[in-house]
């Protein structure tokens, strides 16, 4: 065996916010065929995820710093690795891979360039999708994912040899063995309803609160139940999606019963201790499916488009907080849940193989990798691919443009300084200025 095929691959990953991060590490480790020296890259924006973000995720790597899109491909360019794993929303990806050919056009070997989507794609197929064409690997977290993204590439005359399906790499944990109803043994933790709040699902003040109202109004008549409200982050930090009103404010106006509480935490962990788990249309929802936990996906507030819990038509999980409250617990659809890349039926950890070969035999291709080539080019696209690009500080060939920001070291302490007092002003913005605006504007 060649001494090549047992040292660890050097894999690369580049993200953009805290639950991206999450993914693309996670995937990392799930797709590479062998050991990886894993070093990570954070995407600066305004969703970098804090220390304390980062540290609930609870994802190590070897190495990890903060960098712009051009230090990012400077480092690419300067550096060498087996695989690149880009955990970006679609407009990042894009510029990257354009970027990234750039920088890579003159090099015989090239690492495999790996993307997809950190949860349930239920919004801008089409567009998220195209604008991730061009990575060697796109990865589909279902088999109702791959057959779609085949679907949208065949139909648009683009490669769709890319697509793998794979499933969600955060799956796992001890499956649920039971109700854990209160008993008079000491000890024995009281039967456990989470619900998995989102950003940005729903996203009015009205809706918000009656979510909260209703979690709050299902405690009191179960005084031995414990009622859990899951939270992503803490006011002032951002995830995937901009959160403009927090559910910890809400809950500070209400009176909570003594048996709730707002959690933090990995996600994991809270599910080790759930009885029931309620969302919207958060990925949590997969998550428990595949511990077989009993799950629900609201219905209060319509099963729409904008919610996301369309996608959950035909899982058996959707009801409403009436129903929950009556003693209702749903039943998913087996074949419903087979593909959605769940894998509850104990398939999960073959579910990478297929990635796994394929990056195999691209990393073992005779003359290296061809030129990344995106469907998306200043011929296909002349009116739309130049403005993606320049929001990341490049021109339409990929190139930086002049005056672009890349550091050749850490910033000092009043450059410092300055960035965390403008992520403050941009997110007082979102959080505070934003919605006042809106409801005067409504009057």
């Amino acid at each position: 065996m060649p001494a090549s095929a047992t040292k660890p691959l050097r894999v690369a990953v580049l993200a953009d916010s805290d639950t991206r991060w999450k993914w693309g590490a996670l995937t990392a480790d799930r797709v590479a065929p062998r050991d990886i020296h894993l070093d990570g890259f954070l995407l600066r924006g305004r969703a970098t995820p804090t220390a304390r973000q980062l540290g609930e995720v609870g994802v190590h790597a070897d190495s990890l710093r903060e960098v712009t899109a051009v230090e990012f491909l400077r480092a690419m360019r300067e550096e060498s690795y087996d695989v690149l794993v880009l955990a970006l929303v679609g407009g990042g990806a894009q510029a990257m891979l354009h970027g990234l050919g750039r920088v890579w056009e003159d090099r015989p070997n090239r690492p495999v360039v790996v993307t997809g989507y950190v949860g349930v794609v239920y919004e801008k197929l089409a567009d998220g999708l195209l604008l991730r064409h061009g990575a060697d690997l796109v990865l589909a977290n279902s088999r109702q994912d791959a057959d779609r993204f085949r679907a949208v590439y065949d139909g648009v005359g683009a490669d769709s040899s890319s697509v793998t399906e794979v499933a969600l790499p955060f799956l796992g944990g001890a499956a649920y063995t039971g109700e854990h109803e209160p008993s008079a043994k000491q000890g024995h933790r009281p039967y456990t309803v989470v619900f998995a709040a989102q950003p940005s699902v729903p996203d009015s003040r009205g809706d918000r609160t009656y979510l909260l109202d209703r979690l709050l109004g299902h405690a009191p008549p179960h005084p031995r139940r414990e009622g859990l409200l899951k939270l992503r982050s803490k006011p002032g930090e951002h995830t995937t999606h901009i959160e403009e009103l927090p559910y910890q404010k809400l809950a500070q106006r209400l009176d909570p019963p003594p048996n709730f509480r707002l959690v933090y935490g990995h996600m994991g962990e809270i599910l080790d201790r759930t009885d029931l788990l309620v969302t919207v249309s958060s990925t949590a929802a997969l998550e428990s499916l595949h511990r077989r936990i009993p799950t629900v996906v609201l219905t209060d507030l319509g099963i729409r488009e904008a919610l996301g819990n369309h996608h959950f038509v035909g899982s058996g999980c959707l009801a409403s907080w009436d129903q929950l409250d009556a003693g209702h617990r749903p039943e998913p659809d087996p074949r419903w849940v087979a593909r959605q890349g769940v894998a509850a039926e104990g398939s999960y950890e073959t579910a990478f193989d297929a990635a796994r070969a394929r990056i195999t035999e691209l990393l073992e291709r005779p003359g290296g990798l061809p030129p990344l080539a995106p469907y998306y080019t200043p011929v296909t696209a002349p009116g739309y691919l130049p403005g993606l690009l320049a929001r990341h500080h490049l021109g339409p060939d990929g190139t930086p443009l002049p005056g672009a920001p890349a550091a050749d070291k850490e910033p000092g302490p009043v450059r410092q300084i300055v960035r965390r007092a403008a992520r403050g002003a941009y997110r007082h913005g979102v959080q505070r200025v934003a919605p006042v605006i809106r409801r005067m504007g409504e009057l």
